[in-house]
C-alpha cells in the first residue's frame, strides 16, 4: 500500500497500525512515502521524489531539513506531548538533584570502599560537605508553557514551590491545563530576577537561541539554579561558565551536555535521555505512525511544524489534496479549473500558514489525469495528491 522508511529504531508497538493495514515499514524501504526517525539527521540526505511526509517520534526536528522539505511539499510531523511526562519526570528529578548534592554524595560514598577507617564515623563526619537547601517554599520560575512546562510547573507547585511562569505564546489549551496556583510573570525580567530555580521549556529558534545570556545571567539571583531539558544553544555555556565560577549561578542541570560543559563544575548533565523511557518512546511511535496513515490516506494534517493543520474527515469519493503558496486567487484557480470540466465540489477546506497554504477537495466524480496536470501547472502551486 504505502512504503514507510525508518532511520532509526522505532517502538514496534508505534508501528502495528501501520503494518496491519499493510504498509512496508523498513529501514530497507525504497522509494518511500513517509519517513519515520527520532534523532537521524537528515541535513545531508538527498530527499527521494516519492517523499510525502516525515513524522519525528519527537518535539524537536532541527534534525530535518524543514525549509527544503516545504518547497518540495513534504510535510513534517512532531509528536508533541507525547514525552512530556517523561521530561517531566527528568526535569523535577534534576530539580531535587541540583539542590542536594546527590551526586557528589553518591561519587563521593563509592570512593570509601577499600578504605582501611572505620566508613560509618567517616560519613558522619564528613556528610556536612553535602548539605542543600530544600526546595519546598522556594521561588521556580518555569519560562515556556507548553505540554512540558505545564506538567512541571504543576508538579513542582505540588511539592510545595511557588511557582511563576512566563510564555507571551502560551495556548488555550495549556492554559486551562494550568494549576490556578501557578502564578504569571508579566516578563522574563520579572521571572529571572525573583528566582530560585529556573527551568527552560520552549523550542530552539533564532529568537531563543542563547536566550539565557550575560544579561539574564545579571537579572538573576545569586545562587539561582538552572535547569534545560528542553534544547542545545538556549544556553549560552560561555557566560554560563562565568556565572558558575561567579557563584552567580550555583548548579546548572541539562540534558544536553558538550565537551565545555562536561568540565566544568557545579554542572549535572545527562545524555540526553528526557524521552528515554519506554513509555515516551511508545507514545511517540504510536503518534508519529496515526499521523503519518491520516495524511497519506485521507489528506489530513495535524501536528505539523510547517504546513497547516487540516482535515476534511475521512468519508470521500473522490479526493485531491494541494499544497501552495498562500497567495491571492490561488483558491479561484483551482475551482475554476474544476469547474471547467464540469467537476462538482462536494466538500472543500483551506488553511494556510505563513507562505503556503493546504486545500482539500472532494469531488462526486473521479479527477483525471489532464485536470490534475493543469493543477500541478497552476503558477505557486507545490504539489497535487489524488486519493
Amino acid at each position: 500500500m504505502y512504503n514507510i522508511k525508518l532511520l532509526n529504531r522505532i517502538s514496534s508497538k508505534g508501528l502495528e497500525n501501520l503494518e496491519k493495514r499493510g504498509y512496508y515499514v523498513s529501514q530497507n524501504a525504497d522509494n518511500p512515502d513517509a519517513i519515520i526517525l527520532r534523532s537521524f539527521s537528515m541535513h545531508e540526505m538527498e530527499l527521494p521524489r516519492s517523499l510525502k511526509a516525515i513524522a519525528r517520534a519527537g518535539a524537536g526536528v532541527n534534525n530535518i531539513p524543514v525549509d527544503k522539505c516545504t518547497e518540495k511539499g513534504i510535510v513534517v510531523f512532531n509528536t508533541p506531548g507525547a514525552n512530556a511526562n517523561a521530561v517531566k519526570e527528568l526535569t523535577i528529578l534534576a530539580l531535587l538533584m541540583s539542590s542536594r548534592k546527590v551526586v557528589d554524595s553518591i561519587l563521593w560514598s563509592k570512593s570509601l570502599s577499600g578504605i582501611p577507617e572505620d566508613i560509618k564515623v567517616l560519613i558522619e563526619k564528613e556528610k556536612g560537605r553535602f548539605v542543600g537547601p530544600e526546595i519546598k517554599g522556594k521561588k521556580l520560575g518555569v519560562i515556556g508553557l507548553g505540554a512540558i512546562g505545564v506538567m512541571v510547573a504543576n508538579a513542582a507547585g505540588s511539592l510545595g514551590m511557588e511557582v511563576k511562569g512566563y510564555d507571551p505564546y502560551i495556548s488555550i489549551d495549556s492554559a486551562w491545563g494550568l494549576s490556578r496556583s501557578v502564578k504569571k510573570a508579566e516578563s522574563l525580567k520579572e521571572l529571572l530576577e525573583g528566582s530560585d530555580y529556573i527551568t527552560l521549556h520552549v523550542p530552539f529558534m533564532d529568537s531563543t537561541r542563547n536566550m539565557i545570556d550575560n544579561k539574564a545571567f545579571k537579572l538573576m539571583k545569586r545562587g539561582v539554579r538552572l535547569l534545560n531539558f528542553s534544547r542545545e544553544g538556549l544556553v549560552d555555556n560561555a557566560e554560563l561558565k562565568k556565572a558558575l565560577n561567579e557563584g552567580i549561578v550555583e548548579t546548572y542541570a541539562t540534558d544536553f551536555p558538550d565537551e565545555e560543559l562536561i568540565r566544568m563544575d557545579n554542572v549535572i548533565s545527562f545524555p540526553h535521555i528526557g524521552a528515554s523511557t519506554l513509555e515516551s518512546e511508545e507514545n511517540c511511535a504510536v503518534m508519529a505512525s496515526n499521523q503519518i496513515k491520516c495524511f497519506l490516506e485521507w489528506g489530513t494534517i495535524k501536528n505539523s511544524v510547517n504546513f497547516p493543520n487540516c482535515d476534511l474527515g475521512n468519508m470521500f469519493n473522490h479526493r485531491i489534496t494541494l499544497s501552495h503558496l498562500n497567495i491571492p486567487n490561488m483558491v479561484g484557480q483551482i475551482t475554476g479549473i474544476l469547474a471547467s470540466k464540469g467537476l462538482n465540489i462536494e466538500n472543500m477546506i483551506n488553511k494556510s500558514r505563513d507562505k503556503v497554504a493546504y486545500t482539500i477537495i472532494d469531488t462526486d466524480t473521479d479527477i483525471p489525469d489532464d485536470i490534475l496536470g493543469k493543477l500541478e501547472n497552476i503558477d505557486s502551486m507545490i504539489r497535487v495528491r489524488k486519493l
